[in-house]
């Protein structure tokens, strides 16, 4: 099997775990998420407006806005870097690529604090994503530019025993799910 191939069978069983525990989902799921975010109170950041069944980070990156910058991801094109863009809670949003809402204005910052979205987890900070990049490449600039912590967002569901990885796949410092911080 290619690794290709055993990155979409990885997706798909993880699709199917993801979409179950999105179900069940508690209303506070991204508590754990604001407690480890509380302990890095003004540094700029990073998160996402979800999309389909991916965990809300919302509500903890409102409460990260009232002490620093919090930004959401804006798609450049394909093979490019993300760009992140000044977000507020209940600010104007308009439809971004695949679906994410983005800024209405586009205010451009550069996060120290990236919650990164995906598809599965690994305990060695694996991350399968959506397998367009994205997140790989714009890891890999911050990274190159001085410290940066990216920290996975997930569902505890999601996690996978080993994942199929690449090269230039970048690995996460963290993942928080609903019940735990797994550290590596």
């Amino acid at each position: 099997m290619t690794l290709e191939a055993q990155k979409a069978a990885a997706r798909k069983a993880a699709f199917a775990r993801r979409k179950a525990a999105y179900e069940t989902a508690a209303p506070d799921a991204c508590g754990v998420l604001s407690e480890l975010l509380a302990g890095h109170r003004g540094v700029p950041l990073a998160g996402y407006v979800p999309i389909r069944t991916e965990i809300d980070p919302l509500a903890a990156m409102a409460e990260a806005s009232a002490y620093g910058p919090v930004g959401v991801p804006v798609i450049q094109g394909a093979g490019q870097p993300l760009q992140f863009s000044q977000w507020e809670p209940d600010m104007p949003l308009r439809d971004g690529p695949f679906g994410a809402r983005v800024p209405m204005v586009d205010a451009w910052m550069v996060p120290q604090i990236v919650i990164v979205p995906l598809v599965a987890f690994d305990r060695r900070g694996g991350r399968l994503g959506y397998g367009g990049g994205f997140y790989d490449r714009t890891l890999q600039g911050l990274r190159a530019r001085g410290p940066v912590l990216a920290v996975g967002f997930a569902f505890a569901a999601q996690e996978a025993e080993a994942l199929p990885l690449e090269e230039t796949d970048q690995t996460l410092d963290m993942i928080v799910t609903e019940a735990d911080v797994i550290q590596f």
